[in-house]
């Protein structure tokens, strides 16, 4: 019997939106098992907690095909990826910007554990604008994010956050 193919998608995921739902779905038609690794985020204060984060990942891939699970993860991607015996880290890419930035990761991860692949998605078209921080600023300003994030997070974004 073969090995399983395992890949990581990993991200902050503040909050996870249709783009970011389309690559997972898309990824998970080419793995066995795909791992949305949801980050502590030292680097940023988030809107939401990492628990909620897992929690909206988790409602947001049920029904998916394949096996396609939320967890998080603090530190190094590849340490990550070594320790659930990934072969591939999945990277969604919506624009240049994006891929630069993408290329130099996937160079210095390959560095640090060249038997992970990078793999890049771009979403659809219509969800290439999208972006967490512009949801997040949207719902902030009392605009309508319906169409960027699916029906439970833009719930959530109307809530007040918890108080860390």
């Amino acid at each position: 019997m073969a090995a399983s193919r395992i890949a990581v998608y990993s991200g902050t995921f503040d909050p996870i939106t249709l783009g970011h739902e389309d690559v997972i779905r898309r990824a998970a038609g080419l793995f066995d098992e795909l791992i949305v690794a949801v980050a502590v985020a030292h680097h940023k204060k988030t809107r939401f907690s990492l628990n909620e984060r897992v929690a909206l990942v988790e409602q947001a891939v049920q029904g998916l095909p394949g096996r396609v699970r939320a967890l998080p993860f603090d530190g190094l991607i590849m340490d990550f990826c070594r320790e659930h015996r990934a072969q591939a880290v999945v990277r969604g890419i919506r624009n240049l910007t994006d891929f630069d930035y993408e290329a130099q990761m996937a160079a210095m991860n390959r560095k640090l554990h060249p038997g992970v692949e990078t793999v890049f998605l771009l979403p659809q078209a219509e969800l290439q604008c999208i972006s967490s921080t512009l949801v997040r600023e949207i719902a902030k300003l009392g605009g309508d994010v319906s169409t960027m994030v699916n029906p439970a997070v833009a719930a959530s974004l109307v809530t007040p956050p918890l108080q860390a």
